[in-house]
């Protein structure tokens, strides 16, 4: 009786933790048209500091975890896309080789730097997102069509490596790269997608092979909690949509001031005590 006490003691923080998590980026996902890891990593990571993770190793077992949720929520969205025609197959094939290239190095660096480099990394990349999503809403392209191969593989192999340091998906680099190239928005949104499968499938294996911190929380292979997988995808799956209902019947631009304060306010957070440490 005193051993399962013990257990549910031990357990039950963490698995509330976890609902909570999934339960914030699904409705967080659905409210603002944004899903993947730049809702789950700072919502993840903040929650297990407060489980009492050291930073360091919250910020990559939140990738990890992060990574492996994109696997299925990234192939069920590339099925919805590609009934809509909404896929660049031709352009996915050209990126392809390039970005799975920076997604191993990126996995790579991601699994043998401190910790808080990471949290320096996401923190710079949630302020510029912000900033875009603030400042750049109506703004004009940057060129009128895509540079040529050479700068394409730049582009993609670049979005490979950020992506999976950080355990986000491919649309929160790269929609903004390629609308930054006058590419139509719901093709973008389309095979950036394809993009979140490509950098999240080898991204995962990488980290579920890596050594598992001392310091990691319960239920951890790699850097993946497999307790957080579990409770984060059905709930996200679930709320996504209760998220998405009250997110029509709100002002979008409104919300999407929320989330890039939400962005800045964890990005901030994130390079205070990277400068802190």
């Amino acid at each position: 009786m005193n051993e399962f006490s013990d257990l549910v003691t031990q357990w039950l923080p963490v698995v509330i933790a976890m609902m909570a998590t999934g339960c914030v980026a699904g409705i967080l996902a659905g409210l603002l048209g944004v899903g993947g890891g730049i809702v789950i990593v700072p919502v993840f990571y903040f929650v297990l500091e407060m489980l009492g993770i050291p930073s360091a190793t919250a910020i990559l077992v939140a990738t990890g975890t992060s990574l492996l949720v994109i696997v299925p929520t990234s192939i069920s969205s590339i099925k919805a896309h590609n009934g809509r025609g909404n896929i660049d197959w031709p352009l996915i094939k050209r990126w392809a080789p390039f970005m799975v290239v920076g997604v191993i190095f990126g996995s790579a660096m991601a699994t043998r730097i401190d910790g808080q480099l990471i949290s320096g990394l996401f923190g710079v990349i949630a302020i510029l997102v912000a900033m875009n999503m603030l400042l750049r809403a109506n703004a004009k392209p940057v060129m009128q069509q895509l540079p040529n191969m050479a700068g394409q593989g730049i582009m993609s192999s670049s979005i490979g490596f950020f992506s999976v340091m950080i355990g986000i998906g491919g649309g929160t680099i790269g929609v903004p790269m390629l609308s930054a190239c006058n590419y139509p928005s719901h093709k973008a949104v389309g095979t950036a997608a394809v993009f979140g499968l490509l950098i999240s499938l080898p991204g995962a294996i990488a980290m579920l092979l890596a050594a598992t911190p001392n310091d990691a929380p319960d239920a951890t292979i790699g850097l993946v909690n497999i307790a957080g997988f579990l409770c984060i995808v059905p709930l996200t799956i679930l709320l996504a949509p209760v998220g998405a209902k009250l997110g029509s019947k709100l002002d979008s631009v409104m919300l999407k001031r929320i989330f890039a304060l939400f962005l800045c306010i964890s990005g901030s957070r994130m390079l205070y005590q990277l400068v802190g440490a």
